[in-house]
């Protein structure tokens, strides 16, 4: 297994419950860059089984273009996960990209899953690590661990900041999936900065979670904005709706690639002249500015299909 990651665009994750085939079908034709099938939280007790088969059935049989195609199973604390992880790899593990795994609280609870990945790669013929792994930070135990689940496994590839539930770990009082009331401020900042930090140090992407009012896009677009700001790559949409949404949030505008293209040719022609800073528009710039800019066209060259 490489610890090579591949490049994936993350700007929206589309969640879809996968007892229904009708919005299976819809999110594969959607402009989400990457869609999940969900067998944990959209899912009933008495449906988990049933579940699992159409998730199976829509990785083999829809047409995903480009999309990452992924699944987000089941705990694993729960009796359902290694049923999820062996049913959903075993009948269509060469239809899928990423398993999202959730509650996961400590670096023990990501090796179980990548080793029972790789022993499933290697009974069913699949090509060992390209199934790549996203977890949710949603309980208090993950986020204070954050650094060292990050750095768990080459097949890691996003951190999820998971609001809801860890809203409910936190034993917060007016919260809700992405929003909050009576708080002064954005009161996900501190985590979101951790997850961020995290991720980056550790060179996979941090991902926004969900924002339950799919009706206030307004409000989407403020929490969005935030955590793009902060460095994240992209946002979960619980809606078709917000697809859209975080797709504009997260590919950076043709005016920002073209000042951050002017801005890191100027820089790299001061350096060949032996010159440490410029001038540009009447704002002195050096190395620390232009690797902020480096970012920006990092992130562009990512979210433009080639």
């Amino acid at each position: 297994m490489t610890d090579k990651r591949p490049i994936r665009r993350r700007r929206s994750e589309l969640s879809t419950p996968a007892t229904s085939e009708k919005m299976m079908a819809k999110a594969a034709g959607s402009d989400a860059d990457l869609v999940f099938l969900d067998l944990e939280d959209a899912v009933a007790p008495n449906a988990k089984d049933v579940a699992r088969k159409q998730a199976a059935a829509a990785l083999r049989d829809l047409d995903w273009g480009d999309k990452t195609r992924a699944v987000r199973v089941n705990g694993v604390h729960t009796t359902w996960c290694l049923d999820d992880i062996t049913e959903v790899v075993g009948t269509a593990g060469a239809h899928l990209d990423v398993l999202i795994l959730p509650k996961v609280k400590a670096p023990r609870d990501v090796w179980f899953v990548e080793t029972l990945l790789t022993q499933l790669e290697y009974k069913h013929g699949l090509k060992v690590g390209a199934i790549g792994l996203e977890v949710l930070i949603e309980e208090v135990e993950a986020l204070a661990a954050v650094d060292a689940i990050a750095a768990s496994s080459p097949r890691l590839e996003a951190l999820i900041l998971g609001v809801g539930d860890l809203a409910a770990s936190h034993g917060m009082r007016s919260a809700h999936i992405g929003t909050t009331t009576g708080y002064p401020g954005d009161i996900w900042h501190s985590a979101r900065t951790k997850v961020i930090v995290a991720a980056r140090s550790n060179g996979i992407d941090a991902i926004d979670g969900p924002f339950g009012d799919f009706k206030n896009d307004d409000a989407y677009l403020e929490q969005a904005n935030w955590s793009a700001e902060l460095g994240a790559v992209g946002k979960w949409a619980i809606h078709p709706n917000q697809v859209t949404l975080a797709n504009r949030v997260f590919s950076p505008s043709e005016e920002e690639i073209a000042q951050a293209t002017k801005v890191v040719t100027a820089m790299r022609e001061a350096e060949a002249a032996g010159e440490g800073a410029v001038a540009i528009d009447g704002v002195m710039v050096d190395a620390a500015t232009a690797r902020i800019f480096e970012t920006v066209l990092e992130r562009a060259s990512v979210v433009t299909p080639s």
